[in-house]
């Protein structure tokens, strides 16, 4: 990303995202991840919230969003949050990683996520 970045990190919300049956009945806890691409300097010089993005207003869209509609996939999830960051003006280009730590995968691991690229057209 060649402009300012604002990193929103380890956003934790429940959903039921997953194709199996038990993951939309029981749903779990992902952990979102977001940095935004942006051009801060005139936020900055006018000291002036309104002229960037409000990370906290951004979280309420994106748990909500996660904890709605269920997907199948983490990378459709993906996508939607990255809708959400871009709706904000301001934003030139985001990165977005979903994070499913609780995966049912017969193996031990530590984390599994989807992590995708978006900007303006």
């Amino acid at each position: 990303m060649g402009t300012d970045r604002i990193v929103l990190s380890g956003l934790r919300a429940r959903g039921r995202h997953g194709v199996l049956p038990a993951e939309r009945e029981l749903g779990q806890e992902f952990v979102i991840d977001v940095t935004l691409g942006l051009d801060v300097r005139p936020a900055a010089a006018e000291d002036d919230l309104l002229r960037t993005v409000d990370y906290g207003a951004l979280a309420d869209r994106l748990v909500a969003v996660v904890e709605g509609e269920p997907v199948n996939l983490i990378e459709t999830l993906a996508e939607r949050l990255a809708a959400v960051c871009l709706g904000s003006p301001q934003v030139e280009e985001v990165e977005v990683t979903v994070h499913k730590p609780s995966a049912p995968m017969p193996h031990p691991f530590t984390d599994v996520a989807v992590t995708i690229h978006r900007s303006r057209p």
